[in-house]
């Protein structure tokens, strides 16, 4: 719920065309406050009402079966001319789609290793989770090498900042002395991932990793790990909370710049 509000709150601020659909820019409301509130309660009584009609119905259900909940807020123009200035937020529209939930394989088990390729930049806001990005980075998937587990993004070509649907990470050695590579001793290890600053989508499992270490006291930094430095990686992961990617070592399988 708050990566939602947030999303509309950076959606409506800056780029209020990725939320409404038909392209119009509500000006009188980009600087409106969107309180959490008001989404939770227009969720949640969206939520209440699809799963009274859910398909798979609660008698044939696996005990301790989970369902997949995807929620799409969009803001609908219409209602929105209709409604004065700081009246509510019944201009967004929620929709809902509800089924059961197939995790993927255990992907990075074993020989089973995630394969990563780098095929283009970052996304523009990155910061909100909005659905037109499904559309945009379609022309990436012709970069896709065979067999490739996830897409990666970086602006310049060496600093890594996510995957087209993950968050990246690496566990790699620390420079203890010295930023110089060649020159500090090499001691310990720290967790590195690319800012939110840096233009990533701030993930669920990421803040989880992000949370872990910290109450571990596992070293960690936000920096956008750099393929450069890749000879002081011990190991990399992704995450993502759709696929349950978890702890994979990788290998990269091509380094293209679109």
């Amino acid at each position: 719920m708050k990566r939602l509000s947030s999303s509309i709150r950076i959606l409506l601020k800056s780029n209020p065309e990725l939320l409404f659909s038909s392209g119009s820019s509500p000006r009188f409301w980009m600087n409106q406050p969107v309180p959490g509130s008001s989404i939770y309660d227009r969720v949640n009584g969206s939520m209440s009402e699809a799963l009274k009609s859910v398909v798979v119905k609660e008698s044939e259900r696996l005990y301790g079966e989970e369902l997949a909940v995807t929620v799409l807020v969009t803001g609908n123009v219409e209602k929105l001319n209709r409604l004065d200035v700081g009246n509510n937020w019944d201009f967004l529209d929620v929709w809902l789609h509800i089924g059961a939930y197939s995790p993927l394989g255990p992907l990075g088990v074993g020989e089973n290793a995630a394969s990563l390729a780098l095929v283009g930049r970052g996304r523009d806001v990155a910061a909100a989770k909005y659905s037109d990005w499904v559309r945009l980075r379609k022309p990436l998937e012709k970069f896709r090498p065979p067999l490739t587990t996830e897409l990666l993004l970086s602006n310049d070509g060496d600093h890594l900042l996510e995957g087209c649907i993950t968050n990246f990470f690496v566990v790699c050695r620390r420079v203890k002395s010295s930023e110089n590579l060649y020159g500090g001793s090499l001691s310990e290890f720290e967790v590195q991932t690319a800012p939110i600053t840096d233009g990533v989508l701030a993930g669920v499992i990421r803040d989880l990793v992000i949370e872990v270490c910290l109450s571990e006291g596992i070293p960690y930094r936000e920096r956008a790990p750099s393929w450069s430095e890749r000879e002081l990686w011990e190991e990399a992961f992704i995450t993502s909370r759709s696929f349950h990617i978890h702890n994979l070592f990788f290998h990269l399988l091509a380094y293209i710049l679109a």
